[in-house]
């Protein structure tokens, strides 16, 4: 089995404990200023925590139309998160499943968000690197998107 991995860095104004505060309603935030890529994020089975199962719906400004992933770990005081995507076509038939580690790390007068993104293939076929440019401006510009959405509504976060 062979891998694939995207690395996503995207530095922040917003205090680490704010940007994981935001990141962890995620499913909530990225439908509405995302609705082309994310029609809808359903919680299927759990509380949000640790093992929790939510199906992905996709806009139309992606080439699938759903997927499911896991919550593998939250971790508050590290200002961690890992997922993995299991079941869907975003595996684009040559993929067992994408696990997503997802890092925010303090600075001084902000934070870096760090997102490192890895493709688990089925045998040796890899995702083109023209796939993975896209889905590495993808993430940026999701990040992006709910970070402006988090500043307009200060009250919520």
């Amino acid at each position: 089995m062979s891998t694939a991995t995207v690395e996503v860095e995207v530095a922040s104004p917003f205090p680490a404990d704010k940007v994981f505060k935001v990141y962890n309603d995620f499913h909530n935030i990225a439908p509405k200023v995302f609705p082309k890529v994310f029609k809808s994020i359903e919680t299927v089975e759990g509380d949000g925590g640790v093992g929790t199962i939510r199906l992905f719906t996709f806009g139309d400004d992606v080439p699938f139309t759903s997927a499911k992933y896991k919550q593998e770990t939250i971790d508050a005081s590290d200002f961690t998160y890992n997922y993995t995507f299991f079941e869907g076509d975003n595996l684009i038939g040559i993929l067992d499943s994408i696990n997503y580690r997802i890092k925010i790390v303090p600075t001084d007068g902000g934070c870096v968000y760090k997102q490192t993104v890895i493709y688990n293939c089925k045998g040796d076929e890899k995702p083109s690197a023209e796939f993975l440019k896209l889905e590495k401006e993808l993430y940026e510009k999701t990040y992006k998107a709910i970070e402006e959405y988090a500043a307009a509504h200060p009250e919520v976060y």
